[in-house]
């Protein structure tokens, strides 16, 4: 990667309503009479490690997007809860107890202590940075899109989607919406669908031309449909004014969750460190070696932009 590589920017954080989450499994909250400034969220005492390990589970709040965080089975499944299952034990917490919400309403509850983490995959911006502390990255996926099997307009990335007068599908919220726009595809191009299967289902009616997400989660999506008539194309790295954007996700804290923030990261860099056992965990889901993130690629320059 260059230095002008800018990594981590999947959705921005929108203003959804608390009242969207759907509880699968009630935790107990935390009793506490600290705030932060400003939020009134719960201010860390740096304890939370420790009362997590002695309470035995740890209260994570995901949004059903696969593969990063869903239902499978009513198990917890995707990339984020296997990868922070495996961390969590590691630090002497047995249980995840999964809440269910928007994913725009995920920042607010963990500020609100619906939960201790968000286990979504959420990209590292510094939008997001300025409310929440996040992990180390942990993975990297660039973007892709979905188009009609035989890719019958050609299309290969945005700027081709712009030449060719496409229409293309983002989900709501995402920021594939300001990759295609700085493509200089339309606004009126733009179409917002607000799941996954809602694009491929776009796709297939003849609705939009292009269906614009991450190489991770379109794989995905064609594996969950297989026999429809789609295929994705080779990924490919937006420029947003010169910059070119790779998406990064890391679990997401409080901001006066240090402790745990810190000793989160020390079981990850022994996850992404080790190729082999990063795709021995995740590969089920679609992440492969391309997916582990460089140990150059750090949240602090994510979070500085």
């Amino acid at each position: 990667m260059t230095d002008s590589a800018s990594f981590g920017r999947r959705r921005f954080l929108t203003g959804a309503s608390l009242a969207a989450g759907l509880a699968l499994t009630a935790g107990p909250l935390t009793a506490c009479t600290r705030t932060q400034a400003g939020t009134g969220a719960p201010r860390d005492d740096g304890g939370l490690l420790a009362r997590l390990r002695d309470q035995g589970f740890v209260r994570v709040g995901f949004a059903g997007e696969a593969p990063y965080g869903f239902q499978d089975g009513g198990e917890l499944a995707g990339e984020a809860p296997t990868l922070h299952r495996e961390i969590f034990t590691a630090l002497g917490v047995r249980e995840l107890r999964p809440t269910l919400t928007e994913f725009g309403a995920l920042i607010p509850g963990l500020l609100a202590d619906r939960f201790d983490v968000v286990s979504a995959g959420m990209s590292i911006t510094p939008e997001r940075c300025a409310k929440v502390l996040f992990s180390e990255p942990e993975f990297v996926s660039p973007t892709a899109l979905m188009v009609l099997a035989g890719n019958p307009k050609g299309l290969s990335d945005l700027k081709s989607c712009a030449a060719a007068g496409a229409t293309v599908g983002v989900l709501t919220a995402a920021v594939e919406a300001s990759y295609a726009r700085a493509a200089g595809v339309p606004d009126g191009s733009v179409k917002t669908l607000a799941r996954q299967q809602d694009g491929l289902d776009a796709l297939l009616a003849g609705r939009v031309d292009a269906f614009a997400l991450t190489a991770i989660s379109l794989r995905w999506l064609a594996r969950t449909n297989r026999g429809a008539a789609v295929q994705v194309a080779e990924p490919f790295v937006p420029v947003v004014d010169g910059v070119r954007q790779l998406g990064a996700g890391g679990a997401v804290f409080r901001q006066g969750a240090t402790d745990l923030r810190d000793a989160f990261n020390r079981e990850l860099a022994g996850i992404t460190g080790a190729p082999d056992r990063f795709v021995g965990l995740l590969g089920r889901y679609g992440f492969t070696a391309r997916e582990v993130p460089p140990r150059s690629l750090r949240t602090a320059d994510l979070c500085a932009g």
